[in-house]
């Protein structure tokens, strides 16, 4: 295991490595001067050429892209440019947000995708089809159309939860989780679609075994066989797929953050994007992929863990 973990972290810190490479360029590509958003519109040339100087902006690019890096490693991540509000704080404010957003929509995801999941694959008929179809419109509807009907039904018409908002968990836990079931189960359904027909299709697979069929025949009761046998082997394949979802998540929150009024990292992209805060931006796109890239590994690892196969394969000569 410890072998096969060290085949994987290095291609990972690889690809983050590359990845701030392509977003320091891409974002100077882009054209527009961080010292003139700083300055302000009605600030002189002598006054933008002044901040130039202080931001180091008028040094080379490879010097402010090793500053940038130095930075980030030693958690002195500067200032917005828009607020001069600490950008540490900013993200950090963001993603615990975000965070316990998609920390609860995982948790939903995996749970509905296993009931789900189950159910398709032990059914058959026409109830395998009608279960099929849910897990295809769980897939199909986007999540800035399920949030406008999560909110007509449970907040509107029912008027069971809360439109939007955010309550700190720790503060008032069941407060907290009334503002978090509506955003959480929107930004689960598509995922929880995907773990479903994911499980269903490798359940059957697994049911096509020969120890499966032997243990039929030697009396195994149908639950004793699902659960001991069929579904652990089922789920191996299920956990990568799991890894892209959560990363497919994070992404998505963005809209699902903008739709309940949630205060997480997809607001704080938003309102830099559109305030062109360069170096905010810069520093959340690169964690965006250092969080995938670890829940890659994370997923990976958990995947050889459960199936000896893959820890035990031989990387290509």
């Amino acid at each position: 295991m410890l072998r096969y973990a060290l085949r994987r972290i290095p291609s990972g810190l690889l690809i983050l490595a590359l990845a701030s490479v392509v977003i320091f360029v891409l974002l100077r590509a882009t054209g527009g001067d961080p010292a003139a958003v700083k300055a302000g519109t009605d600030a002189n040339p002598a006054t933008i050429a002044a901040i130039r100087v202080a931001l180091g902006l008028d040094q080379s690019l490879p010097v402010q892209y090793v500053r940038w890096l130095t930075g980030l490693f030693t958690g002195n991540l500067g200032n917005s440019l828009v607020t001069d509000a600490p950008i540490a704080s900013l993200i950090g404010n963001g993603l615990q947000a975000t965070f316990l957003l998609t920390l609860a929509a995982s948790l939903l995801a995996v749970g509905m995708g296993l009931v789900l999941g189950i159910a398709i694959a032990v059914s058959s008929g026409a109830g395998r089809s009608v279960l099929d179809g849910l897990a295809s419109l769980m897939l199909a509807v986007p999540t800035y159309v399920s949030g406008v009907l999560l909110i007509l039904v449970l907040s509107v018409t029912l008027n069971l939860l809360p439109v939007g908002g955010y309550r700190p968990l720790l503060q008032d836990p069941v407060i907290a989780v009334q503002y978090l079931a509506m955003p959480a189960l929107c930004l689960a359904l598509p995922a929880a679609g995907v773990l479903a027909r994911f499980l269903a299709t490798a359940m059957r697979q697994v049911m096509d075994e020969d120890f499966v069929r032997t243990g039929m025949a030697k009396g195994l009761s149908p639950g004793r066989l699902l659960l001991r046998h069929i579904l652990p082997n089922a789920l191996p394949p299920v956990f990568t797929v799991l890894g892209i979802q959560v990363g497919q998540m994070l992404g998505g929150a963005i809209v699902v953050e903008a739709i309940f009024a949630w205060p997480g990292i997809g607001g704080v992209l938003a309102n830099a994007t559109l305030a062109r805060d360069y170096y905010l931006i810069q520093d959340l796109l690169l964690i965006a992929v250092a969080v995938f890239i670890v829940l890659q590994v994370v997923t990976d690892l958990a995947h050889a863990a459960l199936d000896s196969r893959v820890r035990l394969e031989q990387p290509p000569a």
